[in-house]
């Protein structure tokens, strides 16, 4: 029988009011060290029916998000960062770099807002980075994200390479 695999989001907190706390972003963090995605989810909606999701997203600095975007059905987005530092990219629709952002929590620059249909992608660039993330529901696994065909696929072997180059890019534009 082989192990259970690891969940890629926690199961939404009881109540019709959750205070964020440093005690749940600590909760949360802990489990997205023991991901082998290194990142995971807590949601704040009850149902992935709900016409807008609000989470938390604690992502390590090790752990590759494939860039993606919301184009069927189109989805804005916006992230605030709690805790830590990350790049945040945007790409043309053949894979180059367009926007190469430095976001930190309590810095200049904390937080996007994105339209629908761009493809978008980050990095953690310190360890414990917690997003606060919202976005359009509902959430249906078939058609949430289209996958940039450019970018390895998660689990394979060309994803560190790919992330190595995503943060030689910003050390670049980011001196």
């Amino acid at each position: 029988m082989s192990p259970p695999s690891f969940p890629r989001a926690l199961a939404a907190p009881d109540g019709e009011l959750v205070v964020l706390s440093r005690s749940l972003v600590e909760r949360v963090t802990e489990s997205s060290r023991e991901s082998p995605r290194r990142r995971i989810i807590l949601p704040f909606h009850k149902s992935e029916a709900d016409p807008l999701h609000r989470m938390l997203n604690v992502i390590q600095p090790d752990s590759y998000v494939r860039p993606h975007r919301h184009l069927e059905p189109p989805k804005s987005e916006a992230w605030v960062l709690l805790r830590g530092a990350l790049a945040f990219f945007t790409f043309e629709d053949d894979g180059r770099v367009r926007d190469c952002l430095g976001l930190e929590a309590g810095g200049e620059h904390f937080g996007v807002d994105l339209a629908p249909g761009i493809f978008h992608g980050l990095v953690a660039l310190a360890p414990d980075t917690v997003i606060f993330e919202v976005k359009n529901g509902p959430y249906a696994p078939t058609n949430d994200k289209a996958f940039a065909s450019w970018a390895p696929a998660e689990g394979t072997p060309e994803t560190s390479g790919y992330l190595a180059g995503l943060r030689e890019e910003y050390r670049r534009r980011h001196p």
